[in-house]
């Protein structure tokens, strides 16, 4: 990254001094300033790999899904969380390759399925660790995931809980923008099997969208990436029609290779897809859920706690069974 900023400093010191104008929000392209997607050296599967060196299952997930570009998920265990997003975007940063962080914290998350719930104490809460995790990756190039679900999670809140999470997604993309400039945001649009494109479209405006550089799909889910890109390309017509703009969006393929089942949590027969790259009929396609961890206590995770490594259900992941 130190040596592209050198050489467009350069170029921009020859252009005449009326060119140079201060860059708008999310202007600037994170993949160009980095070279491929950063693998998380701390996930749940390395650690559970390096707990676990004589394990029979170890050599294939090791292979298959701890060396893989994966994005890092930041809640109430961060610690810290501008140290920790500092900590994080700086490593990647040393190596030149781009992280993907998720900013997993919003008050009252999960209200309605309760599986991952909890989030910051308050609102106000949120407003401060939201500002301290865009101001940790500062300058540095990043992808932000922007809260998975909060979008989609609407069946059971009042209208004033909606306004209300709407209001705090909108206040932490403008910490984005004023903090941010190289990092692309992407708010969550849930599912195709959540609700409509043209609902989603309503929701996505209203939380703000116009300021994030696009939104995501299927985080944690399981739906075929062709049916995420119908799905956001209706998303986007939606959008133009209702509001005159579009935006791109990426889609989470880290556990789509068999598509679904028709269930979200722990669904066995289940298979990872295709790895972190540009492209593939979305802006990127990102592993944003580690193929292995537990959605919660249900499924073939019975017992289990929702961010949980099960490595029986991340091998069986890795063939498809």
């Amino acid at each position: 990254m130190r040596r592209r900023l050198l050489a467009l400093m350069a170029a921009l010191s020859s252009l005449p001094l009326t060119l140079v104008a201060a860059p708008s929000a999310h202007a600037a392209d994170p993949t160009t300033m980095t070279n491929g997607f950063y693998a998380d050296p701390d996930s749940s599967a390395k650690r559970w790999i390096a707990d676990n060196p004589g394990d029979g299952r170890a050599p294939a997930i090791n292979a298959s899904v701890a060396n893989t570009p994966t994005a890092r998920w930041f809640g109430s265990w961060s610690g810290t969380i501008g140290t920790a997003t500092g900590a994080y975007v700086g490593a990647a940063d040393a190596q030149d390759k781009l992280p993907v962080l998720v900013a997993y914290n919003i008050y009252n998350r999960d209200y309605c399925g309760g599986h991952s719930a909890g989030g910051a104490s308050s609102p106000a809460a949120y407003t401060n660790w939201i500002a301290q995790f865009a101001g940790g990756i500062a300058s540095r190039p990043a992808v932000v995931v922007l809260e998975p679900d909060s979008l989609g999670d609407y069946g059971c809140m009042s209208q004033a809980q909606i306004d209300e999470r709407e209001a705090m997604l909108t206040g932490a993309l403008s910490e984005f923008n004023r903090q941010a400039p190289n990092t692309w945001v992407y708010l969550d649009a849930g599912n195709p099997a959540w609700t409509s494109a043209a609902t989603m479209a309503q929701r996505l405006h209203e939380a703000g969208l116009r300021q994030a550089h696009g939104f995501s799909l299927n985080v944690s889910n399981y739906l075929t990436t062709a049916e995420n890109t119908a799905y956001g390309n209706a998303v986007n017509s939606a959008l133009n029609a209702q509001y005159g703009y579009s935006k791109p969006f990426v889609v989470d393929t880290s556990r789509n290779g068999n598509g679904s089942n028709g269930q979200w949590c722990n669904p066995s027969g289940r298979r990872i897809g295709t790895p972190s790259r540009l492209g593939g009929g979305a802006e990127m396609l990102l592993w944003i859920k580690v193929p292995g961890e537990s959605d919660g206590n249900c499924g073939s995770g019975q017992g289990s706690s929702a961010g949980q490594f099960l490595p029986e259900v991340a091998y069986k992941m890795i063939y498809g069974y």
